[in-house]
């Protein structure tokens, strides 16, 4: 970001030169210039330059009163003073009221650039220092905050993620397994045959024991068809990126080696017969057991 002046000078060949040499030079961009001090107060905490260029003598208001005046107003910035004069009284008053340095008049380029390099060098260290300053206070600020207690994450939530890292949470055997989890998990304590858990799930449903029975059997139907979907997608990434940690995590702990070796056999002869298969009990007793760690702990 260039560093922005302006320029408050009663001679208009002085404020064209002082500009010419800023950018020419590169060292920052003139965003403002005025004709006098009271124009120069207002243009000066309008803008909010980083650096102000300001001659000592000016017909309205002299450098030294606006600088005062700014400084009253709060604006916080670099004071660089222009003048012909050598009045020690005078120079000691705008130290005082923290300019930075004095340019005298002639314009010279080369005490310009040397030091208005200086100045921002000095303005480039105070923001340093001002940006590290806040960053300690920001940091106490967040030391003095109590910690805020961690919530305890949902069976359905953890279930959830695992799902969908495998692709699987908007298939519709999904729901059938989430229930399952939360049963198991809330209300079980401990994994059930498969059988037990379908008439289970199936139970949410309806009431009807044929009903029940028709339903669990559906129930097997649709958590079967999205594990093989799961066994699908994980296939497929490994088959793009066999390192891929989707693929080295999911693939071996939810499935058996040689089911994974086989659908991605089938995808790489492009087999389109479903020929396929997967370990039901497996993927439930896996999943039932990983999400129990993770709601533990």
């Amino acid at each position: 970001m260039a560093i922005s002046f302006c320029i408050v000078d009663d001679d208009a060949a002085s404020r064209r030169m002082l500009e010419n040499i800023i950018e020419d030079s590169g060292i920052g961009k003139v965003t403002g210039v005025a004709s006098g001090g009271v124009e120069g107060a207002e243009v000066i905490f309008y803008l909010k330059p980083d650096v102000v260029l300001i001659d000592l003598l000016m017909p309205d208001q002299d450098g030294i009163e606006t600088i005062a005046q700014l400084n009253q107003r709060g604006f916080i910035g670099k004071y660089v003073m222009i003048s012909q004069i050598e009045n020690k009284e005078m120079v000691a008053r705008a130290y005082q009221q923290g300019i930075e340095y004095f340019i005298q008049k002639p314009i010279n380029r080369v005490e310009v650039e040397a030091v208005l390099r200086k100045v921002c060098e000095r303005w480039k260290l105070d923001r340093y220092i001002s940006e590290i300053k806040m960053s300690f206070a920001k940091l106490d600020m967040i030391q003095e905050q109590p910690p805020e207690p961690e919530q305890k994450k949902d069976v359905r939530d953890i279930v959830n993620v695992i799902l969908m890292d495998m692709g699987i949470v908007g298939e519709t055997g999904s729901k059938d397994i989430l229930f399952m989890m939360e049963y198991l998990i809330k209300e079980k304590g401990t994994f059930l045959p498969l059988k037990e858990l379908y008439e289970v799930a199936a139970q949410s449903y309806k009431s009807v024991p044929n009903e029940i029975q028709k339903e669990s059997r559906a129930i097997e139907q649709r958590i079967r068809r999205t594990v093989m979907v799961a066994l699908t997608n994980l296939a497929s990434i490994g088959l793009t990126d066999y390192s891929n940690p989707k693929f080295e995590y999911y693939a071996p702990l939810y499935f058996d080696f040689q089911d994974v070796r086989l659908k991605m056999k089938e995808m790489e002869d492009e087999d389109q017969t479903g020929k396929g298969k997967v370990n039901i009990k497996k993927f439930l007793q896996v999943l039932y057991f990983e999400t129990l760690n993770k709601f533990n702990n």
